[in-house]
């Protein structure tokens, strides 16, 4: 009789899932899957809103990226409205994404993904958190890790409106323009994350590329697989997180595709299946074979690891010297998913020193925050490069500007079906013989952490609604009545 182990609830992440593992007769894996059970309707219930609401809507998605769904719904507003930002908005909307970015990385770098690095995939489950790393690293670190996120935040909170679903961004530019007091006081606050980036990119060299054990597990064939990759680039084709064109490599590095986000149906199908609510994005002209890799398969990453595949390096220099030491280390294309955490420490050098080039140009500061739309909304995409990958937000709209439609493709899709083939794979080469403990489940986990996945932004439904039984029981919990919506 074959087994199922569960792990229910899933650890450090965003949202709400399990992994089952289905053991055969002999106690090795014959497959493993991550199951979804929440739903969220956004797509549904932003239809017949005010199109110029989204930006405040979507952004209650999440509670960890709001950031990143306000800004990509404010450039799809830029979109349907026909109107182009001024410059100083680009700037400041740049400077406001950027320190997201980094607290955002932060966050998942110190309380979720890296306590498997720092104290270690076999450390006791009580020890596998914030409170176990800053007991590995000290508590005046762990001070100052949560003292750089809080003034980082506090960029979001003074220009944004609020840190959590800020409020800002409007059609044509933002509702907040930067004074120079604050532009100095914001300048002396990058400054300071361009040194606490260092100093993360000496702890992950430190305590994991200096570890053999670790490095092992990094290059191994557990947790890697050989996909399509997917983010933007800018002209030069690098890294660009706010905007940029949409590119795709095959799994030799070989560029596929590259395209403007609003042309994203022409390269982007999803596929569904019935037991999660996460739907599975997948490279429409390649074809769905399955949970599969390889070139014949359209399945495709994104986020830190895909953005550094699919460009030819960073805008800043310190972030560029880190880029090349990571493929001098692992060479290129990176196929090896606990890399990750290390291109996500790169990215949030990248973004502290953008956010110090942008503060050192004193236009950022210029009232000419916005241009009013002059037409009627119609039709427009948002694309931007979140935390998890690239996001896109895609809005229609009657002739009263209400919207008839939205469709997202919120960044987590894009891993969604790579997640479940990097679980599958290492609960495979993990657990032989029905040997199993909680090191191993633990490391089972680790296949989803890199991927950094919010499943709440990422379950939604095209009607809107989930299937519900009710049970009605008397005093004895028998069930007297049963009420089901399919």
């Amino acid at each position: 009789m074959a087994k199922i182990i569960s792990i229910n609830p899933i650890t450090r992440l965003e949202g709400h899932g399990k992994i089952e593992i289905f053991l055969d007769d002999a106690g090795n894996v014959s497959n493993a899957y991550l199951q979804v059970p929440e739903l969220k309707g956004f797509e549904q219930f932003c239809v017949g809103r005010p199109v110029e609401e989204l930006a405040r809507i979507t952004t209650r998605i999440c509670g960890v990226c709001p950031t990143a769904h306000h800004m990509c719904s404010t450039k799809a507003l830029d979109a349907v409205c026909n109107v182009k930002p001024t410059a100083t908005a680009l700037k400041l909307r740049r400077f406001i994404y950027d320190a997201f970015m980094a607290e955002d990385h932060l966050l998942h770098f110190f309380f979720l993904g890296g306590p498997d690095f720092v104290v270690g995939p076999d450390a006791p489950p009580g020890e596998r958190n914030i409170l176990g790393v800053i007991g590995k690293v000290g508590v005046e670190i762990g001070k100052k890790v949560i003292d750089m996120r809080r003034r980082i935040r506090s960029i979001i909170t003074h220009l944004g409106g609020r840190v959590i679903h800020p409020v800002c961004g409007l059609p044509g530019g933002v509702s907040k323009g930067l004074d120079e007091d604050h532009r100095l006081a914001f300048h002396k606050i990058a400054k300071e994350s361009v040194e606490f980036s260092k100093f993360c990119l000496q702890i992950f060299n430190d305590i994991v590329l200096k570890n053999d054990t670790y490095l092992d597990l990094i290059v191994g064939d557990i947790f890697k697989h050989e996909t399509y990759y997917m983010g933007q680039v800018d002209a030069n084709n690098k890294v660009d997180l706010y905007d940029g064109m949409i590119r795709v490599i095959d799994p030799t590095g070989k560029e596929y595709a590259k395209f403007a986000g609003k042309d994203y149906l022409d390269h982007i199908i999803e596929h569904v299946e019935p037991w999660t609510y996460m739907k599975f994005p997948y490279l429409k002209n390649v074809g769905w074979k399955g949970f599969e890799d390889g070139i014949n398969s359209g399945v495709y990453r994104v986020a830190p690891l895909a953005r550094l595949n699919v460009s030819d390096g960073m805008k800043t220099p310190l972030a560029q010297a880190e880029y090349e030491k990571m493929v001098a280390t692992l060479g290129k294309p990176f196929h090896h998913t606990l890399a990750f955490h290390w291109a996500r420490l790169i990215e949030v050098m990248y973004v502290c020193e953008e956010m110090v080039q942008l503060l050192e140009d004193k236009s950022i500061t210029n009232p000419d925050i916005r241009n009013l739309p002059k037409e009627a909304p119609t039709e427009g995409v948002g694309v931007i490069e979140a935390p998890r990958g690239t996001l896109i937000h895609h809005y229609k709209t009657d002739e009263n500007g209400l919207t008839t439609n939205v469709n997202l493709i919120v960044a987590t899709l894009g891993n969604s079906a790579a997640i479940s083939m990097s679980i599958a794979k290492a609960a495979k080469n993990l657990i032989k013989n029905g040997v199993v403990n909680d090191g191993l489940l633990n490391m089972v986990e680790m296949a989803f952490r890199p991927y950094d996945p919010c499943l709440a932004c990422a379950t939604h439904s095209l009607p809107g609604k989930m299937p519900l039984i009710v049970n009605i029981r008397d005093r004895n919990r028998e069930i007297i009545k049963s009420i089901k919506r399919d």
